[in-house]
């Protein structure tokens, strides 16, 4: 539970700082490359899924019941691969990164899908 906890803020923070620094020293680029809105789309998801996988880090170290446990945890994995592929597959095709990169972006959307799918199975089975 550590690691994902280190995880999950590793992500948080790494969200901030790329949002910082699309928004600042790689802002005249991103404009002049007309793609400073898929900057900021990959920062605001990267964001919005960090504080969902520490929200699932904390429903995890409060259940007693290790299935339980186990069920937020998938949870976490679900959002750190989304992240990392739907946000980083932005963050490298916003600066110019290779046009293959394309089909990976939808593969990380569906792994945060999943990510909120495992979510309301682990509330179900918390709930109980």
């Amino acid at each position: 539970m550590k690691i994902i906890k280190s995880i999950a803020a590793i992500i948080g923070v790494s969200g901030v700082g790329l949002g910082a620094f699309g928004a600042h020293a790689l802002k005249a680029t991103l404009t002049e490359r007309g793609s400073l809105e898929v900057w900021q789309t990959a920062t605001q998801y990267h964001l919005v899924h960090a504080v969902a996988m520490l929200a699932t880090v904390v429903a995890a170290g409060s259940q007693e019941d290790e299935k339980i446990q186990r069920s937020w945890i998938r949870c976490c994995w679900a959002f750190a691969v989304g992240i990392l592929l739907f946000s980083g597959s932005l963050y490298v095709l916003a600066l110019g990164g290779p046009r293959w990169l394309g089909p990976v972006t939808p593969l990380g959307g569906a792994a945060l899908l999943v990510g909120w799918f495992l979510v309301a199975f682990a509330g179900r089975r918390s709930a109980k």
